[in-house]
């Protein structure tokens, strides 16, 4: 028997092993997490070396999707409708991401469409090269994997949704716990054939013509997979044959194809032996195809709708020069805009105060122009840049962030407390700093221009749209020049009033009245505030807003007690910022937590809310749809869902044709909502489109009319 000895100090050991405890419990809370789930799916990040992680060696890593009963993901090819899953990885130094090595995914029926995907348990892996760059830390010699994932899961109805994973792979040693799952995905990757398929077109059909399968395949029926979307007509019947080791097939090309490529990648599959093989050829393209009627660019008049036939570059204007003539006009339109009018304020102010000198009003003006121009080049080209890393952006898509929208709140807070004469901005400046920007006043004008941007990029113009659309299938140089016309049409009427001696003349001269009038214009800042409080409320909920209320009370009681004087200035400012940064550190985070539920609820019992699917469930059911892609912060969407959308007759008439009527909110970033647009060649809201079965999609324009709605009402 071993006889234990007595602890000496009891006290000093419980607490002893009570910090260890807690230090376990700690570290199990902030472990990594590499499993999501759901009500509809069960997402694990796994890893596959089995010869650990060195370099020029391959480690396998892979998003697993185990659906519950009747639920399914999308293939790299959804189909008539969905979205394929999407993984964006962080890595460290000298580990580079390949692609997806996506799995044959099987066809999925919905009425009169068909989509592309999976069901039951699919491993979607992706393969990871290790480079001589990759340096493991000593102490923890771990490769760590992160991931951003975002799926779309559908049964009758499809959910949105995404996760993020960490997964740590030791660098020594063996990592083949999940070796099965990793051989299953391999064993269902498509085999690539040796011989090139090709593609002739006759007519609407497309005849596929593959060589090189294996010969147990010869008298069998296969499945088809194009991997190029909204090409073929996905549900339709189609038909194959063999001519001895030739399988053919004719396939009805799609009435709104998505483009003519030269090439089409095409994923063959069949079962043999009780396992399902998949083999992949590039099928070269040989013969003309089928002529589209040409597209008027959609908003191009405000008389009848303009029809949008499928999505992509194929459809959007044709012209460079049509484009760049849209965006003139709707930066020119984006002037008379509500959300532009707290920057029209301060121009008049400006334009007043230099009056008498024309020399000033010229300089002014070109730098306020040149703050406009280059403010709409850098948020395109950041616009662009975004995009092309994978993220789904759209027009406006700084206003999907409710940190911008509270940033946007709390400068209009201070410049509306500046106008009404709470404080001045040279207080708080270095006394060269004020000195250069009274001798530099054209300063002031550029960043004006700067802000006229920001706050005028949730508004989307007529012939906007279209020419944004079509800004972001071009070449970067051509979109940048797309985004540098807008600017130049909304910074026009400034630059023609400044050089213009006869508009010069009608400008009002400097007096009195520009005291009172800027104090007057302190209003139209705080209702600016108000709309940001209330589109912010859209996003982060009730709490969200009083939060951002409380802490806009607090900075203005901060700015009110810096303009003091005397003895009880440092009194109140102290207390000013202790209660300034108590509010901060209470309730601050609120500004920015997400809703819980970020669905768009239907508003009224006429409206339901958009989700990827649902159009294409409606159409098969025979009913038309009408979907008003909208936005809180879009201040032409409210404008038009009080007005025209909310009218007594149109929804008498959407009733009677019964029409399904649904609503996409875009206030906070959603990729599904992102791609919807981008389909219909748009990239920015209000957007209204009403569909019906067997027809192509009717847009109409930003600013809509009863007229209009029931006009394309009338064709159904």
């Amino acid at each position: 028997m071993i006889l234990l000895k007595p602890l000496r100090r009891p006290l000093a050991t419980l607490l002893f092993i009570a910090s260890c405890v807690l230090a376990t419990g700690a570290i199990a809370q902030n472990s990594p997490k590499n499993t999501v789930t759901t009500e509809q799916v069960q997402a694990e990040l796994m890893a596959h070396a089995p010869d650990g992680v060195d370099p020029g060696k391959t480690v396998w890593v892979g998003l697993q999707l185990r659906h519950q009963p009747d639920w399914h993901t999308y293939w790299k090819n959804s189909g008539d409708s969905g979205l394929a899953t999407s993984l964006s990885w962080t890595l460290p130094a000298g580990v580079l991401a390949g692609d997806i090595a996506w799995p044959l995914p099987v066809k999925i029926p919905i009425g009169n469409l068909a989509n592309y995907g999976y069901d039951n348990t699919v491993l979607l892996p992706v393969p990871l090269t290790i480079t001589p760059d990759f340096k493991p830390s000593v102490l923890k010699p771990e490769l760590e994997v992160k991931l951003q994932a975002s799926w779309l899961v559908c049964k009758l109805e499809c959910v949105p949704q995404d996760g993020e994973f960490v997964l740590r792979i030791p660098v020594r040693g063996s990592t083949a716990m999940q070796g099965a799952a990793f051989d299953a995905a391999f064993r269902a990757q498509p085999q690539a054939l040796s011989q090139a398929g090709s593609i002739a077109i006759e007519g609407q059909t497309l005849k596929v013509s593959v060589i090189g399968l294996p010969a147990s395949l010869q008298g069998q029926t296969l499945d088809f997979f194009p991997e190029t979307p909204e090409i073929i007509e996905t549900a339709a019947q189609w038909t194959q044959h063999w001519q001895g080791a030739v399988w053919t097939a004719a396939v009805p090309i799609a009435k709104h194809r998505n483009g003519d490529p030269a090439v089409m990648p095409l994923v063959l599959a069949a079962k043999l032996g009780g396992e399902r093989l998949g083999f992949i050829t590039q099928a070269k393209v040989t013969g003309p195809w089928p002529v589209m009627a040409p597209i008027s660019p959609a908003g191009a008049t405000t008389q009848s709708p303009q029809p949008i036939t499928g999505s992509g570059p194929a459809n959007l204007p044709s012209s460079l020069w049509l484009a760049l003539l849209g965006a003139l006009l709707g930066g020119l339109i984006l002037n008379l805009m509500p959300c532009v009018f707290p920057v029209l304020a301060i121009k008049v102010v400006g334009f007043a105060r230099h009056g008498g000198h024309p020399r000033r009003q010229r300089v002014g003006g070109l730098a306020y122009s040149a703050g406009v121009v280059l403010s709409f080049v850098a948020l395109g080209a950041l616009m662009l840049v975004l995009r092309s890393a994978g993220a789904q952006l759209g027009w406006g898509f700084q206003l999907q962030s409710p940190a911008m929208v509270a940033a946007l709140a709390v400068l209009f807070t201070v410049i509306g407390l500046n106008l009404a004469g709470v404080f001045e901005f040279g207080q708080f400046v270095p006394s060269r700093v004020a000195l250069l920007e009274a001798k530099n006043p054209s300063i002031n004008a550029f960043l004006s221009g700067i802000l006229a941007v920001v706050i005028a990029s949730p508004c989307t113009a007529p012939f906007m749209g279209a020419s944004l659309g079509l800004a972001l299938a071009l070449p970067a140089l051509q979109a940048l020049a797309i985004f540098a016309t807008l600017g130049l049409g909304m910074a026009l009427p400034y630059l023609a009033a400044s050089w213009s001696p006869a508009l010069a003349r009608k400008l009002p001269r400097p007096g009195a009245w520009m005291a009172t009038f800027r104090h007057a214009m302190a209003f139209p800042m705080f209702a600016t505030v108000v709309w940001l409080v209330w589109v912010l409320g859209q996003q982060s909920g009730i709490n969200g807003a009083a939060s951002l209320l409380a802490l806009l009370l607090g900075l203005a009681l901060l700015i009110w007690t810096l303009g003091l004087r005397g003895r009880s200035r440092v009194v109140m400012t102290t207390l000013g910022v202790a209660i300034f940064a108590l509010l901060m550190a209470s309730i601050g985070q609120n500004v920015t937590k997400p809703l819980e539920n970020t669905s768009n609820p239907a508003g009224t019992a006429l409206w339901q809310p958009w989700t990827p699917g649902k159009v294409d469930q409606a159409l098969a059911r025979g009913a038309p749809v009408f979907v008003d892609f909208t936005a809180a912060w879009c201040v032409t969407c409210q404008y038009n869902k009080s007005t025209t959308l909310a009218s007594t007759e149109l929804l008498a008439d959407f009733a009677r044709k019964k029409v399904t009527l649904l609503r996409a909110d875009w206030t906070r970033r959603d990729p599904a909502i992102t791609a919807a647009l981008a389909r219909l060649g748009r990239n920015g809201v209000p957007v209204y489109v009403l569909y019906q079965a067997g027809r192509a999609p009717v847009v109409l324009s930003e600013i809509l009319s009863v007229a209009e709605v029931r006009s394309a009402l009338a064709t159904l």
